[in-house]
């Protein structure tokens, strides 16, 4: 009665649950324009995780909305698989108001862990600091350089 080692798939060892870039875009709702390509994606999924690391992250669709009526500025990375579109197809509109820069990424359960959540977000605002300005800067300009939804 002993215990077999039985020998682990490439597929155990990666996860087996991530999903390919392409696999994510096909869930990805109809509004969500200017949606981040698979490179723009890992680099704000790193600045997320870098700004929550110091809590320079808004996350949730409440507080995202309170803090653009503010004015804060930032950028707003948004969840494209966000089901009902309704939670938040208001959001981009006041960004575009108030001028800040937002993206689509195509998962909102990539998003929350990349924020520190065992939960999925379906949008972050990502405040500009000192200690990853650099990254800010990179992802600020690509977002900027996208183009807009008519």
């Amino acid at each position: 009665m002993t215990k077999v080692k039985r020998e682990k798939t490439g597929e155990e060892e990666t996860g087996g649950t991530e999903k390919s870039y392409q696999e994510l875009i096909a869930n990805v709702n109809p509004i969500a324009n200017p949606l981040a390509s698979r490179k723009l994606s890992k680099k704000l999924y790193k600045c997320v995780k870098k700004a929550a690391k110091i809590k320079q992250i808004r996350r949730g669709v409440k507080e995202v909305q309170k803090f653009i009526n503010k004015g804060e500025r930032g950028i707003v990375v948004f969840a494209g698989d966000t089901l009902p579109i309704e939670v938040y197809c208001h959001l981009p509109i006041m960004c575009e108001d108030k001028n800040m820069p937002y993206a689509y990424v195509p998962s909102k359960v990539d998003l929350g862990s990349s924020a520190g959540s065992k939960r999925p977000t379906c949008v972050i605002m990502i405040k500009p600091h000192d200690e990853y300005q650099e990254a800010y800067d990179e992802c600020l300009e690509e977002v900027t350089s996208l183009p807009k939804p008519i």
